[in-house]
C-alpha cells in the first residue's frame, strides 16, 4: 500500500478502513514525559518529530490568574493547575435553577476563540489529522455545577440538569460551525460518564436526561462534516447501546480498569465504530518494562488491527507518572509492527529487546 500522510491515515480508520499502518496520537501527552523523550518540544514539534498522526487543540478560552495556581476562565469557573496538565474545578458558579437563568456562557463565536485552530491549519491541513475537543452532556453541566452537586442534582434538580444538558449542546452545536468552517478535520469528545465498576448514573436516568442532548449535539457534529471520537473512562457498556445510536465514528479509550476488552469491541462492534485505545496507563506505562509495554502494544494489534479502524493508544493519556522510555517503547512498537497487511506470526517472544 502507498504511504498515506497523517491525515489520510486518520480519516481512514474514523471510516472504518484500511490505513497504510496503525496511527497513534494521544489526547495529553504530560509535559515531564514529553521533555524527557524530546527536551525543548512544545506539543506540536514533538507531534512532528515523534511521528504523531494528529494535531489536537481546542476553542481558546481566555483566563486570568486570582491565586497561585488558580485561575478564572470565561465561564466564570475557578480552577486549580496542579502536577497533571488538566484543571481542576474548584469554584464552580451554579448551584441552583436561579444561578442558571441569570447565566450567560461564553460567546462561541468571539474573534480569539479559533486563533489555535486557525494556526494549525495554515501549517499543518492535508498532513496532519486535525482534531478539535468541544464537548457533549456531561462536563460542561459538571464544571458549572461541580462533581458532587451534579450528581446530586440527577435527583433533587432534574429540570437544572436539563437546562444545563441543553445549553451544552447548543453551545457546541456552535463550535463544531465555527470549527468546521476554519478547517479542522474531527471532533473528540472527552465528558467522562463512567467509573471503572459502573457509570456514574444509571441508564434509565442516562436515558432520561443525557440520551436526547447526546443524539442532539452528535448529529449537529455530524451535519458539519466533522467525524466523531468518543471519549469516556471506565465501564460504560452499560450506556454502550445510547452512545453507539447518537452517532459516534470512534470509541476510546476502551478502558481496561473498566473491564472493557478491545478484542471484544472489535468483534462486536467493528461494523460500526472504529476503536482507539488501549495500552494500560495505570500500570503497564507507569511501571511495566519495556517487553511488557511492547507485549501489550503486540496484543492489542493482534485483538483488534484486522481490517482496519484502529488508533492505538494509551488507555487515557500519558500522564505525569507514565515512564517516558515505556511511552517510547509504545510508539516504536507501533511503527514496527503496525504496518498493513498485518503479519505477527510469532509468539512475541523477545519482541522487547529492539527497544531496550
Amino acid at each position: 500500500m502507498a504511504e498515506m500522510t497523517s491525515a489520510e491515515r486518520v480519516m481512514a480508520v474514523l471510516r472504518r478502513e484500511e490505513p497504510d499502518r496503525i496511527p497513534h496520537f494521544e489526547w495529553i501527552i504530560d509535559t515531564k514525559v514529553r521533555q524527557a523523550i524530546c527536551p525543548g518540544c512544545s506539543t506540536e514539534e514533538f507531534t512532528v518529530r515523534m511521528g504523531l498522526d494528529a494535531m489536537l487543540t481546542s476553542p481558546d478560552f481566555k483566563s486570568e490568574q486570582v491565586a497561585p495556581h488558580r485561575f478564572k476562565n470565561e465561564w466564570g469557573i475557578v480552577v486549580e493547575k496542579g502536577e497533571e496538565q488538566h484543571s481542576t474545578v474548584v469554584e464552580p458558579v451554579i448551584k441552583t435553577p436561579e444561578d442558571f437563568k441569570g447565566y450567560q456562557p461564553p460567546d462561541p463565536h468571539a474573534p480569539h476563540r479559533w486563533d489555535s485552530l486557525k494556526r494549525l491549519v495554515a501549517r499543518y491541513k492535508g498532513q496532519y489529522a486535525i482534531g478539535v475537543h468541544l464537548n457533549d452532556v456531561m462536563s460542561i453541566p459538571r464544571n458549572l455545577m461541580g462533581f458532587q452537586e451534579l450528581m446530586m442534582a440527577f435527583c433533587l434538580e432534574p429540570e437544572l440538569v436539563r437546562d444545563l444538558v441543553e445549553m451544552s449542546v447548543d453551545l457546541n452545536i456552535e463550535l463544531a460551525k465555527e470549527a468546521a468552517r476554519h478547517g479542522a478535520d474531527f471532533v473528540f469528545t472527552g465528558d467522562d460518564y463512567s467509573a471503572s465498576d459502573a457509570p456514574f448514573m444509571s441508564p434509565d436516568t442516562f436515558r432520561d436526561l443525557m440520551y436526547p442532548g447526546l443524539k442532539r449535539v452528535f448529529a449537529g457534529f455530524r451535519a458539519q462534516g466533522l467525524p466523531i471520537i468518543k471519549h469516556t473512562d471506565g465501564n460504560v457498556m452499560p450506556l454502550l447501546d445510547m452512545i453507539l445510536d447518537a452517532g459516534i465514528d470512534c470509541l476510546d479509550p476502551i478502558d481496561p480498569l473498566g473491564h472493557m476488552d478491545i478484542g471484544r469491541m472489535k468483534r462486536d462492534y467493528s461494523d460500526q465504530i472504529a476503536l482507539k485505545g488501549n495500552v494500560n496507563c495505570a500500570t503497564t506505562l507507569v511501571s511495566g518494562t519495556v517487553s511488557d509495554v511492547v507485549n501489550e502494544t503486540l496484543d492489542v494489534i493482534k485483538a483488534a488491527a484486522h481490517g482496519g479502524g484502529l488508533i492505538i493508544s494509551s488507555s487515557n493519556s500519558i500522564h505525569s507518572s507514565v515512564n517516558p522510555a515505556n511511552y517510547l517503547a509504545m510508539i516504536n512498537t507501533i511503527k514496527a509492527y503496525g504496518k498493513y497487511p498485518i503479519n505477527l506470526d510469532f509468539d512475541g517472544s523477545g519482541a522487547g529487546d529492539a527497544f531496550t
